[in-house]
């Protein structure tokens, strides 16, 4: 063996060693999300696509295979089509409410004025209040009996949760209230990552306010856009505790969401894990499908 060869072992050594120690260190840091991910995310989704293809009663397990009549069951159950309506009107006015007015809040508290930090955390304060709270204190509000406003609804004949129509608005006020400011902070991290310096050029080049927001803040914004978009769409098309605290699916079931058929049909009335493991399914398949083709239209756009 030569001279060359022995004195270029030790340093292969090394570096083979070091690599192999990074390497260790890389899964040790990432061992915890992992073992997060398989216990809350892979084993509950392997253990409802089981249930979506076996007869499952809640409290009787597995009772063998019934693969293709869970899913019959479940596209045919009473409530499926107007749930599905509901969630996906619902889906469309919050989304609309919260991209417009969350972009609103922020291109107001991006000024520079006195008043933008105050403003700022005024519009943020309701974010930090879990969903269940939320909903529990506008029940309060909204109630015509233990309500601050109740002597007022009763004498002007109001009832906000006792249409159908009404009941939709006033939860939808609630999601405004409470995610708004959230959908503020993702888009002024947006628009503080546009340079000053492109505005500076189309002021220069004589370009009005509504020309450089439509020219220059909307196309640059168009990623922030399709964060915000997607979030807001999987969380609309997912609710329910605004819907079980506030209205529990009435008045005349008019406001019962997807997720809300899939509790009751899991846990109230038919007890029936197996129907609820293919709604899930469904669920699963059409948000997969819908976050798909957001991404795509906001990339054609952004190649355009």
């Amino acid at each position: 063996m030569s001279a060359d060869a022995l004195s270029t072992r030790p340093p292969q050594r090394r570096r083979t060693r070091r690599r192999w120690g990074e390497s260790t260190q890389g899964w040790l840091y990432a061992a915890p999300t992992a073992l997060f991910i398989v216990f809350l995310f892979v084993l509950p989704l392997i253990t409802v696509l089981q249930m979506s293809g076996s007869d499952w009663p809640l409290l009787a397990g597995n009772q063998g295979p019934n693969f293709p009549e869970n899913f019959v069951k479940a596209v045919d159950n009473r409530f499926f089509t107007d749930s599905v309506i509901f969630t996906l009107t619902y889906t469309f006015l919050a989304t609309v409410l919260l991209i417009v007015l969350g972009l609103g809040l922020a291109l107001l508290v991006q000024e520079s004025t006195r008043w933008k930090g105050f403003l700022r955390t005024a519009f943020l304060i309701p974010s930090a209040l879990g969903l269940a709270s939320a909903s529990l204190l506008f029940y309060v509000l909204y109630s015509p009996i233990a309500g601050p406003f109740a002597e007022q609804m009763n004498a002007l004949g109001i009832s906000f949760l006792g249409t159908p129509e009404a009941a939709l608005w006033s939860t939808l006020f609630l999601i405004v209230w409470r995610y708004a400011g959230f959908y503020m902070l993702l888009m002024l991290v947006g628009l503080q990552g546009i340079p000053d310096e492109v505005y500076e050029a189309a002021r220069i080049d004589g370009a009005s306010r509504g020309q450089i927001f439509r020219r220059i803040t909307l196309p640059l914004l168009r990623p922030t856009l399709a964060l915000t978009t997607i979030l807001c769409v999987t969380g609309s098309l997912l609710a329910f505790e605004q819907f079980y605290i506030l209205t529990k699916g009435g008045p005349d079931n008019s406001t019962i969401t997807v997720v809300q058929l899939i509790y009751s049909v899991a846990f109230q009335g038919q007890n029936d894990l197996g129907v609820a493991g293919a709604l899930s399914v469904i669920v699963l398949l059409a948000l997969v499908v819908i976050n798909f083709v957001q991404l795509r239209a906001f990339r054609t756009t952004e190649e355009n």
